[in-house]
């Protein structure tokens, strides 16, 4: 079969677009409801995606001014927890993987790793873990602790975080059960194992209580894109979600990470690259050109702003909203998001407050407006180009523009051979083309 792509649909709110609530057919009263989320799943199901994605931040985006009036006033700033949400989600579908956001740094390894197995279990094998840092100090603050960690020792915790889950999901052997209901015997002990890690941010006896999962370790997802976060991604990582704008630098990144797969010793293609995009699909270009304008026109500034300052862990507030954003020489948040802005910025000129409306639309990942053929033929000249594996599909105002997504562009796909029609597997490593990790090395 010849190379296919991959989708994954990154679900958010009522879509991506910070004014999507904004349009007059929009349900924001749908961000609890289960019916709701239940029905994105069945509709990218339907689309024979490989997952679901959803994100997370556990704190509001209040760091515009240090308080709550932009992220509260202007935003759609309630989320539910996005691992709990795969429990429920688990239920509604049958194939299509699900992925959540956790935090390596205000999280414990134990109990996370026992929570991913366990959705790993009820799920039969389609689960995945996006690893994420966490970059701002409204989430420290929420977790007994400021500031957050510098950027260097927050990748430090999160390898020995990662290092240690992937531990305590191989402690139990694939084939530990006996179930002898004449002599008693329910496992063999002998293939169940202690760890006895002592770390730098650690000490965990184990083992896990909870068997080893179908998949073995849930598909691991990073969402870094510096030379830091890659080089952990080319270590750990299963997939990397990142935000590539422009071809030339998305096959430059490409080839960049593919080099730290081999440094690492894993073959290249191991790790599968998915760049965000956001596509406004309509039945003629001028028609999807109008909806993105339309969404472009709604976003309010501040809530643009919120969420930037947010990404950058830096409030924004402080400058003239009417003046370029200034050189900040050091922020502590997304790093590589913060240098797609700078340079988005510098070159349209943009004033502080027109970046806030940029960035409330696409928060920097690239946009596509078009027919389903036009959108299409953009993905395909990446795919094929090798720019990517595949994409995050990131619909920006929910349910519409992931139906006129599944409708239109993957039959489009699909029609030229380079998607699916049908799942071949039934477990989230299987639709990414992954070899099931085998048991650990004991120590």
């Amino acid at each position: 079969m010849s190379r296919q792509l991959h989708l994954g649909a990154f679900l958010m709110g009522v879509g991506h677009h910070a004014s999507a609530w904004r349009l007059p057919d929009a349900q924001p009263g749908n961000l609890t409801s289960p019916a709701y989320f239940k029905a994105l799943a069945q509709t990218a199901e339907r689309g024979k995606f490989d997952y679901l994605f959803f994100a997370d931040r556990l704190a509001l985006s209040d760091r515009f001014g240090d308080n709550l009036d932009a992220s509260v006033r202007y935003l759609t700033s309630s989320r539910l927890d996005p691992v709990a949400l795969l429990g429920l989600l688990a239920g509604a579908t049958s194939h299509i993987g699900l992925a959540a956001t956790a935090s390596t740094t205000f999280n414990h390894p134990f109990t996370l790793a026992r929570t991913f197995a366990t959705l790993d279990h009820l799920s039969e094998g389609r689960i995945g873990w996006n690893i994420v840092t966490s970059t701002n100090d409204g989430e420290a603050l929420n977790h007994s602790a400021e500031p957050i960690l510098e950027h260097e020792l927050r990748y430090r915790r999160a390898r020995e975080f990662v290092e240690l889950a992937i531990k305590l999901w191989d402690s139990w052997e694939d084939d530990p059960f006996i179930h002898d209901k004449v002599t008693g015997e329910f496992a063999h002990p002998e293939r169940v194992h202690y760890l006895n890690h002592a770390g730098e941010f650690f000490n965990v006896r184990g083992p896990l209580n909870v068997p080893r999962s179908p998949q073995g370790h849930p598909v691991l997802i990073q969402a870094g894109s510096s030379d830091t976060g890659q080089d952990f991604a080319a270590s750990v990582a299963d997939v990397i979600f990142t935000a590539q704008p422009d071809l030339q630098k998305a096959k430059a990144f490409y080839e960049t990470v593919n080099q730290r797969l081999l440094a690492q010793g894993r073959p290249a293609g191991s790790l599968k690259i998915m760049p965000g995009v956001m596509p406004f699909v309509g039945k003629s270009k001028d028609e999807a050109l109008a909806r993105f304008a339309e969404l472009e026109d709604n976003v309010h500034p501040l809530a643009g702003l919120a969420l930037l300052s947010d990404s950058m862990n830096h409030d924004l507030s402080v400058y003239p909203l009417d003046e370029p954003l200034p050189e900040v020489k050091e922020i502590r948040g997304n790093q590589s998001r913060f240098k797609l802005v700078q340079e988005l910025s510098q070159r349209e000129g943009l004033t502080l407050r027109q970046l806030g409306k940029r960035f409330g639309g696409s928060r920097s990942h690239r946009v596509l407006a078009g027919t389903a053929s036009e959108v299409a033929d953009d993905l395909e000249q990446w795919f094929t180009e090798r720019a990517c594996d595949g994409f995050n599909i990131m619909p920006p105002y929910l349910p519409q523009s992931l139906d006129d997504f599944v409708n239109g562009v993957v039959p489009e796909l699909q029609r030229r051979g380079l998607f699916r029609r049908e799942y071949s597997g039934r477990t989230l490593r299987e639709h990414l083309g992954l070899e099931r990790p085998a048991n650990g090395p004991r120590a």
